[in-house]
């Protein structure tokens, strides 16, 4: 378990990196202790992100069920937080968006698996509530993001006429 704590981490991290970096190149000389501070806020937001993925999932498959699955929740493994350290990574805008959407549809499909083992969903159903915790976590997380930036963006004083 700590190993997958580990590396949800790290990909939360990374993954804040890969957002956060490229606008630090736009406006030099930001302070070195907003930027740590900026990057380990963002990767615990994305690590809780990642975290929430499967419970999410789990969670939308209960919805239609008439009781709840029998099986137990849906967590992450080793062997499938792995894929997502390295989609993380490669969220970098200048590695390739395309290859990055690629790889968290993989990591996806293979929540899928034990979601759909674990539910009478089957293997369709449960890959959509994946899907669809995905998109609904990712859209609220890049709604925060956006109000953040709309907060901390400098107002210019109207001119005076």
């Amino acid at each position: 378990m700590s190993l997958v704590i580990v590396l949800l981490l790290f990909a939360g991290l990374s993954e804040a990196a890969g957002r956060i970096l490229p606008l630090l190149a736009r406006r030099p000389g930001m302070p070195r202790t907003l930027v740590v501070g900026l990057l380990i806020g963002a990767g615990l937001v994305e690590a809780a992100v990642f975290t929430l993925w499967p419970l999410t999932a789990w969670t939308l498959a209960e919805l239609p069920a008439s009781s709840p699955p029998a099986g137990e929740a849906l967590e992450w493994t080793p062997g499938l937080v792995a894929p997502l350290l390295l989609c993380a990574v490669l969220a970098f805008p200048l590695l390739g968006p395309l290859l990055h959407l690629v790889l968290f549809v993989a990591v996806g499909a293979g929540l899928a698996g034990p979601l759909a083992a674990a539910t009478d969903l089957g293997w369709w159903g449960a890959a959509g509530c994946v899907a669809v915790a995905g998109v609904g976590l990712g859209l609220a997380v890049e709604a925060v993001r956006r109000l953040v930036v709309r907060l901390s963006t400098p107002r210019t004083p109207e001119p005076i006429s």
